[in-house]
């Protein structure tokens, strides 16, 4: 396997022939690695200590719009720079791109050379550094689900994405004859990605035609997320390359089910789980069970760091693996919260909300935040859910991006644990977001009213 580069192994390969570019990139607010390309010779001459990027890039939306409302930046601010301050820590080949290493940046004020707080990284970083003085370290993963479908994205593009077909014909839910028809794309995404040093465990086919699962282990809580961009990022860039698209797009059928993002959580002290209890009949210490109900009591206003675009929210059909209420059971897929690993070393919780349109920083920063809370709170956890959820009548998951937004607006616990400026600049995002959607006239509605209405 790879691993990670030390600065000083760069500088050799790029001395010897073996790398000359580097991808200096950071995280923006949707996920998406936005950066530059640097000469390789001249990143480590000089440009590894500091770049600058116009500030509007953690102020934008999906199309790369100017949207005002934002307290951070705006036109009358005169859109400036923010300092990316390369992580070295994060150096890494790119194998599937020639030459190419890509090292992760933190985004600082441009004059103070303060870290920016709605940066996403610095997000997870700040609840990373609240469990650190707790006296705990968090491992968490997440789960990538995804389609593949048989034409590129220029030509869905260019067919004004009508007309969509699957890589496959039917639901290929850990069918292996069917993925080996699609091994030309996973198996360079998986064995690319390891050699990148990010530990893929699997591939598998999801429950739908041309959906596919990747599975990277678990690690501490900034490592899944740098993990989980990079990872997403390669994905569309290899299938792209062989011919395809890849979409991460949760819902993009309604006949269809939708792709998720699971994350997988636990805290651990001096290198053991302290969610395991052995005197415990399912394992769960009462640190555990504190976190999971502060999980549960907020899962309403972390719900748009899970899910934060209008298309998320069609995914919460019940029937479809995605859960509609806020509950936990034991090993139960109907739930929004699942217990895996009862009474065993490896016990943790499994939060099922998330979609695959998430970003990993700001998801993984809310269910932090929410768990830390139920500590704090020593919150006390009702009794597991049994049988179908679905039927329950537990409190439900918001509906809407318009519900999720005003549950994070108003979420007293996380203006407390990541600021107003945080919480009220993704509000904002939100609100960007429901403004393009509103003004928009669907197929739908022509095809329903046209004529009838």
């Amino acid at each position: 396997m790879t691993h990670t580069m030390t600065f000083e192994a760069l500088k050799s390969h790029v001395e010897n022939g073996m790398i000359d570019t580097v991808l200096v990139c950071f995280p923006d607010m949707q996920g998406r690695l936005m950066g530059k390309r640097f000469v390789a010779a001249h990143f480590v001459n000089g440009a590894y200590k500091e770049s600058h990027c116009c500030n509007y890039l953690l102020a934008t939306d999906l199309e790369m719009a100017t949207p005002d409302g934002y307290a951070a930046t705006s036109w009358e601010g005169g859109y400036g720079d923010y300092m990316m301050k390369p992580d070295l820590s994060t150096i890494r080949p790119v194998p599937w791109l020639d030459g190419t290493a890509i090292v992760l940046c933190d985004i600082l004020d441009h004059h103070g050379h303060e870290e920016i707080s709605h940066a996403p990284r610095a997000v997870l970083k700040r609840q990373v550094a609240r469990l650190a003085e707790l006296g705990f370290d968090a491992m968490m993963a997440t789960e990538l689900e995804f389609f593949l479908f048989e034409k590129s994205y220029d030509e869905i593009r260019k067919s004004g994405f009508r007309d969509l077909m699957p890589i496959s014909g039917y639901n290929e839910d850990y069918h292996i004859l069917q993925t080996t028809k699609e091994e030309h794309v996973m198996r360079p995404i998986r064995n690319h990605l390891w050699q990148a040093g990010i530990p893929v465990e699997n591939s598998k086919g999801e429950a739908e035609a041309g959906q596919e699962e990747l599975n990277i282990k678990y690690a501490a809580a900034l490592a899944t997320a740098d993990h989980h961009t990079i990872a997403k990022h390669a994905v569309k860039e290899i299938a792209n390359a062989q011919g395809h698209a890849a979409s991460f797009l949760p819902k993009w059928h309604h006949d269809r089910v939708g792709s998720s993002s699971h994350v997988h959580q636990s805290l651990w002290k001096d290198g053991e789980n302290a969610f395991h209890d052995a005197a415990d009949p399912l394992g769960m210490s009462a640190l555990m069970k504190s976190y999971t109900a502060g999980l549960l009591k907020y899962a309403s206003d972390c719900t748009y760091f899970l899910a934060p675009y209008v298309n998320s929210y069609k995914r919460f059909v019940k029937g479809t693996f995605a859960p509609t209420r806020i509950i936990w059971s034991v090993d139960n897929r109907t739930a929004g919260f699942r217990l895996c690993g009862a009474g065993t070393k490896a016990v943790r919780m499994e939060c099922r909300i998330g979609g695959s349109d998430l970003n990993p920083y700001l998801a993984l920063a809310a269910q932090l935040a929410a768990g830390i809370a139920g500590i704090e709170e020593n919150l006390e956890l009702d009794r597991p859910a049994t049988g179908d959820v679905y039927q329950g009548d537990t409190g439900s998951i918001p509906a809407s991006l318009r519900d999720a937004r005003e549950a994070l607006r108003g979420s007293r616990m996380l203006r407390a644990a990541m600021g107003d400026e945080v919480v009220e600049h993704y509000c904002r995002t939100a609100e960007v977001e429901l403004e393009a959607f509103d003004k928009v006239v669907t197929d739908w509605e022509i095809a329903r009213g046209f004529e009838r209405a």
